[in-house]
């Protein structure tokens, strides 16, 4: 039987007409895997779960013993591979509803309601990195190295007639950061100045501030407040009121709720226009409120189409994988992971069709690594014999953010802006 191949060099000239064209609505949506991409040393990044999971457990175990006895009988209950900051607060959350006036791991429902105030500020605390240590905001030379300033200058480097519209499950503030400091405006819901409140109705009307890029953070951010003077959700200084979905079972119940709802309709929306594009990066797809919306507006008689970068350099999606079943049984939706992609709902292996020259190898770079193994032992080896046997395949980059950013500055030389920016002036 043979075995289905996608040439990436063949997709990829696709992607970058996207990127270019003016007649293309683009929109991105961003997941945890972005807030961990970096240039150097000096890039700011938000710790990845696991990491995140072991520092706020350590912390919140030396506030009170207590709560470090009953987080380890929780590990003992989920296992260590299922311990992380989502399990414990789902499991935290559900005892805290029905525990009543009982105890469970030595614990009443006061202790609960406690204990996960402090893993939730735990939470805040580690996504807070555009804070210095002196309490202030970062330095700009801090912020000239994230990789989310590099992405905030490709989208202020030309005119478009339709604005970027970036969509982020994350709470930080680190695209806030890059866009501000590329002087890119953005509008992300707010209105006004002393109390910014969230708006609703603009956020439904594509006509609102139709040039602006825009900036949708569909669980929420830190500095969101409920104010129940005014009932309008309020953009002010974060503390431990802000309003987010945390990452726990309830967040699907929460996504119901407004500035939610109408973040989650702006998505659907999008995704219901023709021409349109979205492409998501550092999203697992593991969040069935959001997966259910993309499917749903795809349904429709649109033409849109949405790209999963999926990274998966450390555990290989495979015919059977969730996310590829998604794209098996829709069309409209790619999955391009790190080995293989399912395209036009067929699973294949990344194959390049005929070994590149040097001078195309520059470009090929940019978006597949042809020397890469899935086992390191094998590289070494055969480097060292010379006998490397070129075959094809190799790593697609794309899934990792800081990979895609270099690749979307790539594409755009002077020359090519100039044009585009006359393009959309006619």
């Amino acid at each position: 039987m043979e075995i289905l191949t996608h040439d990436p060099s063949e997709y990829i000239r696709g992607i970058q007409q996207i990127l270019i064209s003016d007649k293309k609505k683009i929109g991105f949506l961003f997941g945890a895997g972005s807030s961990l991409a970096f240039k150097n040393e000096k890039s700011l990044t938000v710790p990845a779960i696991g990491k995140m999971t072991e520092e706020i457990v350590k912390k919140v175990g030396e506030t009170n013993k207590k709560y470090k006895d009953a987080l380890e009988e929780i590990k003992e209950e989920l296992g260590a591979e299922n311990y992380n900051i989502e399990t414990i607060l789902s499991n935290l959350e559900q005892k805290f509803s029905f525990i009543g006036k009982g105890t469970l791991n030595s614990m009443n429902q006061a202790d609960f309601s406690d204990l996960i105030k402090e893993v939730k500020k735990g939470v805040r605390e580690k996504i807070s990195v555009h804070i210095s240590s002196e309490d202030k905001i970062v330095a700009k030379d801090i912020v000239n190295e994230l990789v989310q300033a590099d992405f905030a200058g490709w989208i202020g480097q030309a005119e478009r007639k339709y604005p970027i519209e970036v969509f982020t499950t994350n709470y930080d503030f680190l695209f806030e950061l890059g866009l501000e400091h590329k002087e890119v405006a953005y509008y992300d819901g707010f209105c006004g100045s002393l109390r910014a409140f969230f708006n609703p109705e603009s956020v439904e009307d594509f006509s609102f501030l139709p040039k602006q890029t825009k900036l949708w953070k569909i669980h929420g951010s830190l500095g969101w407040h409920f104010d129940k003077d005014t009932e309008k959700i309020l953009r002010v200084s974060p503390d431990d009121d802000d309003i987010l979905i945390y990452p726990s079972t309830l967040k699907y119940k929460d996504s119901k709720k407004q500035p939610y709802e109408s973040l989650l309709d702006r998505l659907s929306n999008f995704l219901k226009q023709d021409d349109t594009i979205l492409i998501t990066c550092g999203y697992s797809w593991g969040d069935e409120h959001i997966n259910s919306r993309i499917i749903s507006a795809l349904k429709t008689k649109t033409t849109s189409h949405v790209i999963g970068l999926i990274f998966d350099k450390y555990d290989l999606i495979n015919e059977e994988s969730n996310i590829t079943k998604i794209g098996k049984e829709n069309s409209k939706i790619s999955i391009y992971a790190s080995k293989s992609a399912v395209i036009g709902c067929n699973f294949g292996e990344w194959v390049l069709k005929s070994e590149p020259s040097k001078d195309d190898t520059v470009t090929l770079n940019l978006y597949f690594d042809e020397d890469a193994y899935t086992d390191p032992t094998e590289e070494l080896e055969k480097e060292a014999k010379g006998e490397e046997i070129w075959t094809g395949k190799g790593e697609f980059i794309l899934p990792d953010f800081s990979k895609l950013v270099r690749f979307l500055n790539s594409m755009i030389n002077d020359n090519e802006i100039k044009k585009i920016g006359q393009n959309v002036k006619k």
